[in-house]
């Protein structure tokens, strides 16, 4: 039903009356909730202060354990020697691979742990906008035509209610002004938590278990893909991933992480 003056400017003043109470009232209601019930960082429980924005403090944020330098151009690795040996993990359709932190090592893992398992999906935001910053080699920044999130499993999914590397892609897109294709991959069957696995466990346990929706088919074929995750530690997974993008025609990949598991003697 249509009010009498609807489209004519009849009542325009008063509903932008309106909307500027409801604007007000909701600003005195969120100062009075703030007063009550403080927000506290998500990562180290201490009280947020009033110039903080996000649910983690600018502390935690600044003690993140940091990839050192130098690293290696293509994969972003601490170099320990003239020759990168995280690269052999890689695929030769890999073009670059970047992440902003080692975990698990705290706050980092706190606020994985926080994204993950929590239902803080704020926290995404901030992660995001640290994945965003990280230098890429010139093609790779040229070329990155879409995000493409690592699926969740179904019944992850129900659990959860969201998918983590879906909310950080959601957010890379923003930055980055590109594309994001959460539906592009799909789990083909369900697998155990790659955390309880050894390396070799896991390629086995991940192999075969993603397909593309084929509704994506052509918006991939030929394209630099970027593919996103919130932690990679043996590139297992995102490697299945890239096999199965690659394979549906795909001409490159990249991978996009948060955090990133030291291999043996690698450094803080």
């Amino acid at each position: 039903m249509v009010r009498k003056g609807a489209g004519q400017g009849g009542n325009a003043p008063f509903a932008a009356l309106t909307s500027e109470i409801r604007t007000a009232v909701r600003a005195h209601l969120a100062g009075a909730l703030d007063l009550l019930l403080p927000i506290a960082c998500v990562s180290c429980d201490s009280l947020m202060s009033a110039g903080e924005n996000g649910i983690v403090c600018g502390l935690c944020w600044s003690r993140l354990p940091l990839l050192p330098s130098p690293r290696c151009d293509r994969c972003g690795h601490p170099l320990r020697s003239a020759t990168c040996r995280w690269c052999e993990l890689l695929p030769p359709y890999v073009r670059a691979v970047r992440s902003v932190c080692w975990v698990p090592a705290e706050p980092a893992s706190a606020i994985v742990h926080a994204l993950k398992y929590a239902g803080w999906k704020k926290v995404a935001v901030g992660m995001a906008e640290r994945m965003s910053r990280l230098p890429w080699p010139r093609d790779v920044v040229e070329e990155r035509a879409s995000l493409v999130p690592v699926p969740l499993a179904a019944a992850r999914m129900r659990e959860r209610g969201y998918n983590q590397s879906s909310l950080l892609a959601g957010e890379l897109g923003k930055h980055w002004q590109i594309p994001v294709m959460p539906a592009t991959l799909v789990r083909s069957r369900a697998t155990r938590s790659q955390t309880e696995l050894t390396p070799e466990q896991r390629l086995g346990n991940v192999a075969g278990s993603f397909q593309l929706d084929e509704r994506h088919r052509e918006q991939i074929r030929g394209s630099h893909v970027m593919l996103v995750d919130d932690v990679v530690t043996t590139a297992a997974t995102l490697n299945e991933c890239a096999r199965v993008l690659y394979a549906e025609g795909a001409r490159i990949i990249s991978y996009m992480t948060f955090g990133r598991a030291r291999a043996s003697g690698d450094r803080l």
